[in-house]
């Protein structure tokens, strides 16, 4: 009897390797999948300028990050006794204003001079829902808790959505010409939304992407969303809140994603990186112990071999 079923998918783009570097941009999924390729050894930067999930916000990021912008003080306000910035995360919001500017520029400035290099652009778009200021008509990308109806709620069209990313991505290419972009759909469904109204977001996202993957070379999808959605699917691989995959399902999701887009060298690369990573996490009981000593060595010489096959680890 099956209990799943099967997605049949053909990965049509280069086989990620370690010597690639890559950026990972998008909603709060985009993280799962950078940390794990960091603990396998892999040259990523995940989310440098924040949480990201309307697809016109991450255009934004990206065409900031081309032409490595500057912001000043002017662009930030003052609420619940922080500044902050609408188009960017929480996490760039400080109680003091030089300081808030002065981190968001440093993280511009780090996507910026790491995507000159970067081998594959990874963006994972989280719903085709965006807020705009009713006072303005700006766009924002955080509402920083402020009140809700200072915002009206937009669900973008196809065509918003893949204007927008075919422009920062064309952009991007003209300093970078090599890179390659993957493109992935969260699975986290915005429960907050409706559950009728999460399904008409995804799927205009999902037409999005394979409208992108047809019109721009080098472009490649990657299923994350049906692997979830699809193939997974019983709630026992879900967090308690019935929304967000659990370890076990982004662990699946990324065992899916090296069996589809590396090769076996890369794989097994990556098993020695990671058992080196669990290694180095380790917190001995007894330090003084020979045992752990002769660990430590065995560990070490481990170490040192990779990175002669590894240099950049």
């Amino acid at each position: 009897m099956k209990h799943q079923l099967d997605l049949r998918y053909q990965w049509t783009g280069q086989p990620v390797q370690h010597a690639d570097q890559l950026m990972l941009m998008g909603s709060c999924f985009t993280i799962h999948i950078g940390t794990a390729l960091a603990e396998r050894g892999f040259r990523t930067l995940s989310n440098p300028t924040g949480i990201l999930f309307d697809p016109t916000a991450v255009a934004r990021h990206l065409h900031d990050i081309q032409r490595n912008r500057r912001y000043t003080a002017a662009d930030f306000f003052e609420h619940n006794e922080c500044w902050n910035h609408w188009d960017f995360h929480s996490d760039f919001s400080h109680t003091q204003l030089e300081q808030a500017v002065q981190e968001l520029n440093a993280a511009i400035l780090t996507a910026h001079t790491f995507v000159q290099q970067a081998s594959w652009l990874v963006i994972t778009l989280g719903s085709a829902f965006r807020y705009v200021r009713r006072d303005d008509g700006r766009p924002v990308a955080n509402n920083h808790r402020a009140p809700a109806d200072g915002f009206e709620k937009q669900l973008l069209s196809v065509e918003e959505i893949t204007a927008a990313l075919s422009e920062a991505v064309l952009a991007l290419r003209t300093t970078n010409p090599g890179l390659q972009l993957l493109l992935t759909v969260s699975p986290v469904r915005h429960i907050r939304d409706g559950v009728v109204e999460n399904n008409r977001s995804k799927a205009r996202l999902l037409e999005a992407v394979h409208q992108l993957c047809e019109r721009l070379p080098h472009t490649y999808y990657f299923p994350a969303y049906e692997l979830v959605i699809d193939v997974l699917r019983d709630h026992r691989w879900y967090d308690i809140d019935l929304v967000h995959p659990n370890f076990a399902a982004t662990s699946y999701v990324f065992e899916q994603f090296s069996l589809l887009c590396m090769t076996e060298n890369t794989r097994k690369r990556c098993e020695e990186v990671y058992q080196l990573t669990l290694a180095r996490r380790h917190r001995p009981r007894f330090p003084d112990t020979e045992a752990h000593r002769k660990f430590e060595a065995e560990t070490l010489k481990k170490l040192t071999q990779l990175k002669q096959q590894l240099p950049w680890l």
